[in-house]
């Protein structure tokens, strides 16, 4: 299984290996840097205020754009239809690009209409051919039921924290009942996990590092994981997946590191999605 590709609810086929470009220090390096490295799949978003140096790399890349998977995001929050089919044709103008590959609702809200409004621009900008396609971004179950209920598109992705410390197995048991694949954000924590025993233990026995030990328990979920990283060794140390595979006995050592109640959550908690600067 490897770096195969997952295949979307669409029939889009995505990479389950991606890189993540939030809060780098210098965008334009650090993914041209993952680009010469090998990954194909680079996840930003209009909040991240980044896109312009994204377009940048991929376009310095020398790479065919039907190589290359691109996701970003558009805030939902006080949107509606004309704010968000505004919003993505921005991103399209500062990434250079004349469609993304996936297009997530950044964050959710818990008013019926607006979120309404917000999947039906995303629904017009999927049949205007400007993203293959759509999906969301930290919707909790209760989000994900309430949007399926609208009818219409079913969401390919729900991008969402997901790590050793805070699993989600709840709402990763919705994304298989509703055909959703499980996209990670912060696949390692924020380096948190990192010095936890039990992953050093497995990383010595296969010699690598824990972080690979945790990208690995990634796909072997069937998760999409989008690590980043400003350092070059690292971002090549990431991808460097093969050779080695988790037992059985490590994965579920592994899913013993589960916070009880979310309490290992390093993020903001979706359904104060108001708290946040947008």
């Amino acid at each position: 299984m490897h770096l195969d590709p997952i295949t979307l609810n669409n029939g889009v086929t995505m990479p389950r290996l991606g890189f993540g470009v939030s809060g780098s220090r210098d965008t334009r390096a650090a993914v041209s840097e993952a680009l010469a490295q090998g990954y194909r799949s680079i996840d930003t978003a209009a909040v991240y205020d980044n896109e312009t140096a994204v377009g940048a790399a991929l376009a310095g890349s020398g790479l065919p754009r039907a190589d290359l998977f691109v996701t970003t995001k558009i805030w939902n929050v006080g949107r509606g239809r004309g704010g968000a089919l505004r919003s993505a044709r921005e991103s399209l103008d500062r990434l250079g690009l004349d469609h993304v590959d996936l297009l997530l609702v950044h964050w959710p809200n818990d008013d019926l209409e607006p979120c309404l409004r917000t999947w039906e621009a995303m629904e017009q900008l999927l049949a205007d051919g400007l993203t293959r396609a759509v999906g969301v971004s930290n919707f909790r179950p209760s989000h994900l039921r309430r949007l399926r209920g609208l009818g219409g598109t079913a969401p390919a992705v729900n991008q969402v924290e997901l790590h050793p410390h805070h699993q989600q197995r709840e709402l990763q048991q919705v994304h298989a009942a509703l055909g959703i694949v499980t996209g990670a954000w912060s696949p390692l924590g924020r380096g948190a996990v990192l010095d936890e025993p039990v992953l050093r233990g497995i990383a010595e026995r296969h010699g690598v590092t824990p972080a690979q030990v945790v990208l690995r328990w990634h796909l072997a979920q069937g998760t999409v994981a989008v690590p980043k990283s400003d350092s070059p060794e690292r971002i090549a140390a990431n991808r460097d997946l093969a050779g080695f595979a988790l037992t059985g006995d490590e994965l579920r050592a592994i899913a013993a590191l589960d916070v009880p109640d979310g309490a290992g959550r390093i993020g903001p908690v979706p359904d104060r999605v108001d708290r946040i600067a947008a």
